[in-house]
Formats: C-alpha cells, structure tokens, sequence
C-alpha cells in the first residue's frame, strides 16, 4: 500500500473515531491477513504528527492509544462551541487526585496524612465514578485499607502517554528554595516550563506541589512545638536549680584565701 494512502485511512479512522486507537485497532481497518507491518503503522502515524507540525491539531499518544485533538493553546477560542463552561474542580479534589497519581499505589488515609485534612466521600466518589483513580490492591495492615492508582482514562483525560510524562515535583519547586537548599547564588537549577502542558495537566502539577509544600510546612512546625515542649522541662529544672543555689547559705572564706599576696595556710 501507497504511504501516503495508508496515512489517510489512519487519520480518517482517527477523526470518525473521536476517541483514541491503539495499534490493534488500527490494524483491524484492514482485511484480515492484509493489514501493514506495526513499523510502516508508526512511520505512518510520525508523517501524520510531522503534517500537523504548524496547523491547529495535533496527533499525540496517550494512554489508550493515538488521538487527533485541537492544540491545547487554542482552547481559549475552541472553547467558545459550546455554551456551557468546562468543569471546574475543587483544589481539594485536585490535590488528591495529584497525590494518587504522583504517590501511587497510595490509601486515602495516606492521602490524609500528607494533605493534612480530612477527604470528603464525593472526592473520592467523583474520582472513581469518572473512572480516574481505581482500588489497585489493599494495604497489609489492620482493616486492610484499599490501594488507589490511576487509569487509563486519567492518562487520556490529561493527555499523557504515561505516568512517565508526569512534571516531576522536583522541577516544581521554586529554584531559590532550591538553591538555598544547594548553597547557589548564581547557578539556576532548570524548572518545567509548564506552559507548554495542557492547561489542566499544569493545574494538577502545581496541585501537588502545593500539597507537597503544605505537608513539608506541617511538619517542620511540628519539629518546632516538639523542641520548644522538651527545651521547657529543661529550661524550668535549670531555673529551679538556680533559685536553689541563690538560697543556699554561703560558707565564710578564709581571709588568708581571699586577700591579694597572701601566704600559704600550710
């Protein structure tokens, strides 16, 4: 078969599927026995990526496969097709959908542990029912707790061919706390440039940043109060001593002992 027909049954298949396609099922568009080699797939689908380098659309690679969408840059205008607002989520829900995905396999309690709060039922409902975060085993501890992890609909939701393709929380932080920590005044460590992720994939990076930093902050107060609580039974025990000493009859000093260029008693 021509390249350049193969390549335009793979993106008119893309285009009537909205939804993506893996290998398996692009190879099902042809008879059987009659389907291309997996490598003349590939270069097919890179020609594609390659054709749309400068126009409003893009192929990527997600998780359940290939898909053509419109450049996340262009939301601002595509947006404006339909008459009702994208779905805004909670920071609460972000921040633990952020933790599930970065910290994965993870149990709510864990979750907890690290936001500092209690997690609402519908946060955990909402993440399920949209098929985002699934039980991926339990916890060998008492109560034997489910494990969350992510799914493939998370990874094609957010527009990632892995958890790979994840901003790491490391590029997130800010580079002078960075270079506090490396003792650098002038060597900037690289940071994500996380403009160019899909807006609510930036949004749910900084998330867990935030829910990072919050926890780090928690416990650093914690350390405090801890020291202030033992450095007080020591500080008052030394007080105590003190008035005890001041209250204490003093002994009379010899005056051979005390005057200057006075002689030996011996």
């Amino acid at each position: 078969m021509e390249p350049n027909q193969l390549k335009n049954i793979l993106e008119a298949a893309l285009l009537a599927a909205g939804r993506p396609l893996d290998l398996d099922t692009l190879e099902r568009l042809f008879p059987e026995g009659e389907a291309p080699p997996r490598a003349e797939l590939r270069q097919a689908l890179l020609a594609l990526t390659e054709d749309y380098a400068e126009r409003g659309i893009e192929l990527v690679e997600v998780g359940s496969g290939y898909r053509v969408q419109s450049r996340p840059d262009l939301a601002e205008w595509v947006s404006r097709l339909w008459d009702e607002r994208p779905s805004r989520y909670s920071r609460a829900l972000l921040e633990t959908l952020a933790l599930i995905a970065y910290r994965q396999p993870i149990t709510r309690a864990e979750v907890e542990d690290v936001r500092g709060v209690t997690i609402a039922s519908s946060i955990m409902r909402t993440l399920v029912e949209r098929e985002w975060v699934r039980v991926v085993g339990y916890r060998d501890v008492p109560g034997k707790p489910g494990m969350y992890g992510t799914t493939r609909k998370f990874l094609d939701y957010f527009g990632l061919k892995s958890l790979d393709d994840l901003p790491t929380l490391s590029e997130l932080r800010d580079i002078d706390s960075i270079n506090a920590e490396l003792e650098l005044d002038d060597v900037a460590p690289p940071k994500v440039d996380l403009d160019a992720f899909d807006p609510e994939l930036r949004e749910l990076a900084e998330a867990a940043a935030d829910a990072e930093e919050g926890r780090e902050a928690r416990s650093a107060d914690d350390g405090q109060e801890v020291g202030e609580a033992a450095a007080a039974p020591d500080q008052a025990d030394g007080e105590a001593a003190g008035e005890q000493a001041a209250e204490a009859p003093q002994e009379e000093t010899p005056e051979a002992l005390t005057r200057p260029g006075s002689e030996s008693l011996h």
